[in-house]
């Protein structure tokens, strides 16, 4: 049976006809009238002149796209197969990337530090305009403002569950807010003698610890909002103070040019980190996670392998450097150089492979650990960048748990979690931005 009707079936003979005759093959041309019946004077202004070879054109080039088609579709078909594993590999190592997914405007004056919320898709912000803003890291929405202190917010921070946040400012005072009950601000510390620049709750989150221009390091009880400490030692303002993960240990950062390792309980220097040509601004312990890495960084046998946290720190300045250190022994493992002016923030990627930094250079850095080598740089904001955090959602509705800060845990069902990566930065161009995967 015939495939076509009786009209592309005449089409098809006249265009072959008007092409024979065309290129003077008359035995051919009467055969093929006389086999087919077809009535057809040959006419070069006709419609059939030249139809042959455009139709025969076309359909080389369909052929062509099909075989792209086929090809590319090989390719999907691999790349499907592959899929999940790929997925897998891209949330465990995923770094930022532009374009941010989200670009959250509403503070009016720069943004000072920025903090996940650690169980739901919530982001604390910090201005120099006195105010904290709440925003959903997912939607890009804006949630609210929090009010209370008089002059520019240095610091913020969650509590582990979640329940409280934390403040500090230049107006000499720290500040609590429960995000159970309306963000009500419930507790005003007072204490330090100067601006406060920086501010963290200690593990167990009973304890706050704060750094300030007035040169020393003080520790708060959070029930009752008593001065529990006070640690000096730092010759000059002290930009920022963390604790372990374990919070045996305390590290700070100082316009002094040095960084110290301390003990909280005792108020004791441990350890002086000395080495940099100007200020720190930053100062992060890395996690048991980035040990091996770093190990194979500095050469340091695979013989030691102990997990005790607070083992080595990374430190951020103004002489546009990052330094690798080892706690214990004050050796300088690593110098890290490529940023274009201050390196204002630092922290660690969950894997431990990498270590994320910000600067006035305005751009974000990625470091790979094992080998010292800056493997990505993202330009980040419009002027420079002042803050940076990493934050992990669980999809999960249940409670969940970090392993070495790497991976999550179903507190119902006890399974692994669905993690999404993601990384928030501000700057003194007054905007927060959010990047996803």
């Amino acid at each position: 049976m015939s495939l076509l009707s009786e009209r592309q079936r005449e089409e098809l003979h006249k265009s072959m006809l008007e092409y024979l005759h065309a290129n003077n093959f008359t035995a051919a041309y009467n055969a093929l009238k006389a086999d087919s019946g077809t009535q057809y004077a040959p006419d070069p202004k006709a419609k059939y002149s030249g139809l042959l070879e455009k139709k025969w054109t076309s359909v080389i080039r369909l052929q062509k796209k099909i075989m792209d088609l086929e090809t590319r579709n090989a390719s999907l078909q691999e790349e499907l197969t592959l899929a999940p594993s790929k997925r897998a590999a891209s949330q465990t190592d995923w770094v930022p990337r532009a374009p941010a997914a989200h670009v959250l405007t509403g503070h009016r004056l720069p943004i000072t530090r920025v903090a996940f919320h650690p169980q739901y898709s919530l982001l604390a912000s910090a201005s120099e305009d006195g105010t904290v803003k709440i925003w959903d890291w997912e939607t890009g929405e804006f949630e609210r403002t929090l009010k209370g202190h008089t002059k520019a917010i240095q610091d913020v921070e969650f509590d582990h569950k979640g329940h409280l946040l934390v403040t500090c400012s230049s107006d000499l005072f720290i500040k609590i807010w429960d995000s159970q009950n309306e963000w009500q601000n419930t507790k005003t510390f007072a204490g330090h003698d100067h601006s406060v620049s920086s501010v963290r709750f200690m593990p167990g989150d009973q304890h706050i610890v704060s750094a300030s221009r007035d040169r020393t390091i003080r520790i708060f009880d959070v029930a009752s909002a008593h001065l529990v400490r006070t640690i000096s030692g730092h010759s000059d303002w002290v930009r920022y103070v963390v604790p372990s993960e374990d919070g045996r240990l305390l590290a700070s950062a100082s316009n002094d040019h040095t960084a110290r390792i301390w003990d909280p309980l005792s108020g004791e220097s441990k350890m002086e980190l000395r080495g940099h040509e100007h200020v720190l601004e930053v100062i992060a312990f890395a996690p048991v996670s980035a040990y091996t890495a770093i190990r194979e960084l500095a050469g340091i046998p695979n013989t030691d392998r102990s997990k005790r946290p607070g083992a080595y720190v990374a430190t951020g300045s103004r002489d546009k450097t990052i330094k690798l250190w080892d706690t214990q022994s004050g050796q300088i493992l690593k110098s890290l150089a490529g940023h274009g002016n201050w390196v204002r923030a630092l922290v660690f990627h969950p894997s431990g492979k990498f270590l994320l930094s910000a600067s006035d250079d305005k751009t974000i850095r990625v470091w790979e650990l094992s080998t010292g080598r800056c493997m990505k740089t993202v330009d980040a904001h419009g002027h420079f960048v002042t803050t940076l955090a990493w934050g992990r959602q669980g999809s999960s509705s249940g409670p969940s748990a970090k392993i070495n800060g790497v991976d999550g845990v179903d507190g119902k069902s006890g399974e692994p979690e669905k993690l999404i990566n993601v990384v928030a930065t501000g700057s003194v161009d007054q905007t927060v931005k959010i990047w996803l995967p």
